[in-house]
């Protein structure tokens, strides 16, 4: 194959050896070398998630283990403290990440600990790909374990904060986890698997903090062997399939595999569901959905075709229907219908 012509001064050519698409080649230009640098580091951390998408959880997160190889995965999104809390806590932890935390089905992690993507100086440059080894970060440990799972909150403005670590909702720390996940949607029961492994950690937790420096001190109780939780946010959660669903069901985007009786309803097909509490998440092709109140027994009540008069039935069975439920129903289906979770007759 022949090297793609640039007029750009710095050039390179990826060639990945994927099971995917056998060989695969990215063509790279820059007007800077620096660019340059980070648009690999780029394209090689994206063709490493693909690669996996399906096997692995894979978290955006700062990752660093101790000695015993105990992982404790601090997620956020880019620019918000990843990388600078990576360079604080790496120097006395070891290094596993500064961008995916990669967790297996079992716990055990695969360290990715790539040059860490620095920011110039210079307002609006490209940042430099600097090696851990020259940042005097510690290498972890071969065998890893996650340990635990915190949303790293860094704390802009205002007055100075020392770290406050607090657990989140299961709700509220699914909510957060999807969205900061790579492929999620391909792994088998996604939502499921991803409460399974909150499970397998004791919960999710909140680092609420206003400078890197001081987060070493505060993380140390994270890589314990058992965290305490307040009773109140330790919340069971359920599948919301429980069977593979065979029976086909309609697309979401409209395909019907069998007539919808007119003004009746039924749900589209999700990649999966679990119930929390009172609350209902639903995962599509794009988002988690969270359904509460009556949204939980309509989405439950329209595996099969139902009417509104039935889905009024299993809503007083549960509720009690109040003077003008029908104006809530239709407000509740019209919502459903509008997410892509319910189709009409």
């Amino acid at each position: 194959m022949q090297p793609r012509v640039s007029r750009l001064p710095f050039t390179a050519e990826l060639y990945f050896h994927s099971k995917l698409r056998n060989v695969s080649v990215r063509h790279l230009d820059s007007q800077t070398f620096e660019g340059l640098a980070e648009d690999m580091t780029s394209a090689i951390t994206v063709a490493a998630i693909l690669e996996r998408a399906g096997e692995l959880t894979m978290l955006h997160a700062c990752g660093v283990a101790d000695s015993s190889g105990a992982v404790v995965a601090l997620v956020a999104r880019s620019g918000t403290g990843k990388t600078t809390a990576s360079m604080n806590l790496a120097r006395t932890l070891g290094y596993v990440s500064d961008e995916t935390v990669a967790i297996r089905a079992d716990g055990t992690v695969m360290a990715y600990p790539k040059p860490l993507s620095v920011k110039q100086a210079t307002l609006g440059g490209a940042k430099l790909q600097v090696g851990p080894d020259k940042l005097g970060l510690q290498v972890s440990p071969d065998k890893l374990h996650i340990r635990a799972i915190a949303l790293l909150d860094r704390v802009v403005g205002g007055e100075y904060q020392l770290p406050v670590v607090e657990p989140v909702p299961l709700v509220e720390a699914v909510l957060a986890l999807i969205p900061d996940t790579s492929s999620q949607a391909a792994v088998v029961q996604p939502l499921q698997s991803l409460c399974r492994l909150i499970d397998s950690v004791g919960g999710v937790f909140r680092v609420s903090y206003s400078e890197a420096a001081d987060l070493a001190d505060s993380l140390e109780p994270l890589f314990g062997a058992e965290t305490v939780k307040p009773a109140e946010v330790i919340t069971t959660w359920s599948p919301a399939l429980l069977e593979l669903e065979a029976e086909p069901v309609h697309k979401a985007g409209g395909e019907k595999t069998e007539p919808i009786p007119a003004g009746w309803l039924q749900r589209t097909e999700v990649a999966d569901a679990v119930a929390i509490g009172g609350d209902l998440l639903v995962l599509t092709d794009s988002e988690v959905i969270r359904l509460s109140g009556i949204g939980p027994i309509i989405w439950r009540s329209a595996r099969r075709p139902v009417s509104m008069q039935t889905l009024a039935g299993h809503i007083e069975a549960e509720h009690g229907l109040p003077e003008g439920y029908e104006t809530l129903l239709n407000a509740a289906v019209d919502g459903l219908a509008d997410r892509g979770l319910i189709l009409r007759g």
